[in-house]
């Protein structure tokens, strides 16, 4: 069901970049190993201290495994509020762990088969229906402020209207193909889309992407919080191992036949390696009664 991924070009105020290489270097800070778990009360109270210290440039989830909260720090973090997590772990009793980021969170602009606005450009990610009206859902920082939509820059064969966006908070977009001209298969590439999946750690998924194509990886972590700056927090995501560059937001994760998210934004790159964050389809589509097909 996933036919266009779309890219986005030079939109400076959401270039609050998300892709840089994740490169983890663990910070020296109280408690990180893995002994008795502090449970989800605690990891729960010190993810609502970490996101009220408003630091752009950090994500966090808690780790399944030990039940801590894991916060990463990206390499825009200043000194000054690395102290500030810090003094946050140290209050949290052993549940909450601080990593550091060797790049710069970004959301990605960009995906697989593209498709253009007035002012930059996006992708597709998975092809959907209400009834007989057709849409495509991508990631919600490419659809804001966006009117119609073309199949190429010269912006001479329209797709159709951005008819909802979600961002920040969540990060999904839906545009309506009314143009009887431009196909839309249910398809991800070759893949023959019959259906979704909830993520689950430890899963193995792919994602599609104009700018890198496909690449695999894990879900390392469920209901992810991401602030990439500028008060764009978004929460409720899926983080993963795989890379991804500029040009891939908006692109779907999928196991086999199943699609899992949308791409939101990452940090690294796919030639060292980097993390994805990813905005579960089951929301958007039930938020506009919506199906995959």
């Amino acid at each position: 069901m996933i036919r266009a991924l779309r890219t986005t070009i030079g939109r400076p105020r959401l270039i609050a970049s998300v892709l840089s290489l994740l490169v983890v270097t663990t910070l020296a800070v109280s408690d990180t190993s893995a002994a008795t778990a502090p449970g989800p009360g605690p990891a729960r109270t010190t993810a609502s201290a970490v996101e009220s210290l408003g630091i752009a440039g950090t994500t966090w989830a808690v780790d399944e495994r030990t039940g801590k909260l894991r916060v990463f720090a990206d390499s825009t973090v200043t000194d000054a509020d690395l102290a500030r997590l810090r003094r946050a772990s140290a209050r949290s009793a052993g549940a909450m762990t601080l990593e550091r980021l060797d790049g710069r969170l970004r959301t990605l602009l960009s995906g697989g088969d593209s498709i253009y606005t007035s002012g930059w450009r996006c992708s597709a990610g998975v092809n959907v229906q209400s009834g007989s009206t057709y849409y495509f859902v991508t990631a919600g920082h490419c659809t804001e402020g966006a009117s119609t939509w073309y199949t190429s820059s010269a912006m001479t064969t329209a797709i159709g209207p951005t008819t909802g966006t979600s961002f920040p908070g969540n990060d999904f977009g839906v545009v309506q193909y009314t143009n009887q001209a431009v196909p839309h298969p249910g398809t991800i590439g070759t893949v023959d889309v019959t259906g979704t999946a909830t993520a689950y750690v430890g899963q193995s998924v792919c994602r599609r992407g104009a700018t890198t194509g496909v690449h695999c990886g894990v879900v390392t972590a469920l209901n992810a919080t991401v602030n990439y700056g500028g008060g764009t927090i978004v929460s409720g995501l899926i983080r993963t191992s795989i890379c991804a560059e500029p040009g891939d937001s908006g692109g779907p994760l999928y196991a086999g036949d199943k699609v899992i998210g949308i791409l939101s934004g990452g940090t690294g790159n796919c030639t060292t390696g980097g993390s994805t964050y990813y905005q579960p389809i089951q929301e958007v589509l039930s938020a506009y009664g919506l199906s995959v097909y």
